[in-house]
């Protein structure tokens, strides 16, 4: 069995795992092992399930379409996320989509499309988000994967906001005011971000009235919606997170 250090792919599987667990591979997951990346049996592969860590794990069967892997040996422990949640407005496609790539890179613990006044696209396929979230996770080395929640309604999502999780609310209208978190205490919290076309005045308004909602500044400049996005886990990372 090689070690880890000969393992050149990370994959994320479903199934629970464990020292000696087999672990079925789904098609897609076949083909891309054997059919593009050429592995044989005997070959190590890194795989998680977002809750018992990283494994090193041999391939024990290989077909076109179908396959098997056994763990072997535990390699890193789960590592999860601040709890964290990344609140946006979808955007166009492939923006949205690095928004949820860097979400997940970024240690976002969920990540929530919402709905706004000036929300462009009124759907999304949140399985091909889920999926853009399960890739960043396989090439940044995380154990963890962030779930990514239906589209619903701003003012549906701070109906229903729980209790305890402060919001810190990225407002355009703050640009080149200075208002950072400060003294923010730490604890659940989630991140807000607006559309292309920003807030409306009564989203503001009511987002500014709530007790638990922080409105700052990501600084002197206005970014579009997938920069402000990084800029904002990131400002929030380096003051609450754990990047410290």
């Amino acid at each position: 069995m090689s070690d880890v250090r000969s393992a050149r792919i990370r994959l994320y599987v479903e199934q629970p795992l464990g020292e000696g667990q087999t672990v079925p591979l789904t098609g897609d997951q076949a083909h891309y092992l054997f059919a593009v990346m050429r592995l044989v049996p005997g070959d190590p592969v890194l795989v998680f399930d977002g809750k018992s860590g990283e494994w090193l794990a041999e391939v024990v069967e290989a077909r076109k379409r179908a396959g098997v892997l056994i763990c072997r040996e535990t390699t890193r422990p789960l590592q999860l996320p601040p709890d964290l949640w990344l609140c946006f407005a979808p955007i166009k496609k492939t923006r949205t989509d690095f928004i949820v790539e860097k979400a997940a890179e970024l240690g976002a613990a969920r990540i929530c499309p919402v709905q706004t006044d000036f929300t462009n696209s009124e759907r999304i396929r949140r399985d091909r988000l889920q999926a853009h979230a399960v890739e960043a996770a396989e090439q940044c080395g995380g154990t963890f994967v962030p779930e990514v929640t239906d589209l619903q309604k701003l003012s549906a999502l701070l109906d229903a906001w729980p209790e305890g999780r402060r919001l810190m609310f990225c407002d355009e209208a703050l640009v080149g005011a200075g208002q950072v978190l400060g003294a923010a205490p730490k604890g659940p919290w989630a991140i807000l971000i607006g559309p292309e076309g920003g807030f409306s005045e009564t989203e503001r308004a009511r987002l500014r009235a709530l007790p638990f909602a922080h409105p700052v500044s990501l600084g002197p400049r206005v970014l579009r919606a997938d920069t402000a996005a990084v800029a904002a886990l990131t400002v929030w990372q380096q003051a609450l997170g754990d990047w410290g």
